[in-house]
């Protein structure tokens, strides 16, 4: 073989192989809260390839999506911005390009019959994720009710065994998320959500989360994704469309359609706009992503989460949502 042909198959290898690279679809790894199982509808209709971009979405429970994403198995994955810094400092930084929505209620502390306020947590068990966003909401209601961690005795429970857990009797109360808190309290008759979200609005916001190299590499098609997000939000919007939305997010996650129209209000939806705004501020409160952030990061640090608090500023760029409204 000549060199030149040699060159030359080279040659065409490598283009063979970028033509692969740039085929390769966005993998997003995503779970079910209802901000997030939206995506399904953008799946369902076909809209990424409208848009011009190849997407796979992958469904997980919500902790093997983020260990999906910290071993490198997907370019993005859906998370909360408390536990995006989490992820990050577990060694899988990320950055948030779209904020999907704000928990609005459906993020719940959910209590056996009996109890009627966090104030009457004092020696309880309370089954939880520890270093997760239910973890946040609990320490975030118990300052409130002049109370501490130490008040109660956690007791490490994967979110999606909650309601069993609690109907077992093992706990007096669990933190989860819909559709388990709503499981949760069907499964005990009585039982009652002493906190959720809606009393701390911007305590939780979710995001799609992304990787600093898919990012730098994939920059254009992040944008694309972010106005197919729009897309979905106006969809649920529109009332001539939202029953068939909610009908395509409660067969993803395998909840009756009518009982998962209830979650609808616990979850407020961002458009990009909205999202826009909230990940731009920069003001120190719950409204903004940053300023969320921090507390958030403060919190995880005082407990132990992890040691290093984080950069809450690097792991936000508004910059692809921003982009996307332009065009």
């Amino acid at each position: 073989m000549t060199t030149m042909r040699l060159r030359h198959l080279l040659l065409t290898a490598a283009v063979c192989t970028a033509s692969v690279l740039s085929a390769a679809p966005l993998k997003i790894a995503y779970s079910d809260w209802p901000g997030w199982t939206a995506l399904a509808i953008a799946e369902q209709k076909g809209w990424f390839k409208d848009a011009g971009v190849e997407v796979e979405l992958l469904w997980f429970e919500y902790g093997p999506s983020m260990e999906a994403f910290t071993a490198a198995k997907v370019d993005a994955v859906t998370v909360t911005n408390g536990d995006a810094l989490v992820t990050g400092a577990g060694g899988a930084k990320n950055i948030a390009v779209i904020i999907t929505d704000y928990s609005n209620g459906n993020d719940m502390i959910v209590a056996k019959p009996g109890i009627a306020s966090l104030k009457d947590f004092k020696g309880k068990k309370v089954g939880i994720e520890v270093g997760f966003v239910e973890h946040l909401l609990l320490l975030n209601g118990l300052k409130k009710a002049g109370l501490t961690e130490a008040d109660v005795e956690l007791v490490p429970t994967p979110t999606n065994q909650t309601p069993q857990v609690l109907a077992s009797g093992q706990v007096d109360a669990i933190g989860a998320w819909q559709p388990n808190s709503g499981a949760a309290l069907k499964a005990v008759p009585g039982a009652k959500a002493v906190y959720t979200s809606a009393d701390e609005p911007g305590l939780i916001y979710d995001a799609i989360v992304v990787s600093p190299q898919s990012l730098a590499q994939h920059r254009a098609e992040w944008v694309k994704v972010a106005k197919v997000w729009d897309k979905i939000v106006a969809y649920l919007a529109d009332p001539k469309t939202a029953e068939d939305g909610i009908k395509i997010m409660a067969a993803r996650a395998g909840v009756d359609a009518k009982e998962y129209a209830s979650f609808m209000p616990g979850t407020k939806f961002l458009s990009l706009a909205e999202g826009a705004k909230v990940l731009s501020a920069k003001t120190a409160g719950f409204d903004s992503v940053l300023g969320s952030s921090k507390i958030a990061d403060e919190f995880n640090v005082k407990n132990g989460v992890y040691k290093e608090s984080q950069n809450a500023a690097s792991y936000l760029d508004a910059s692809i949502t921003l982009d996307a409204l332009k065009k």
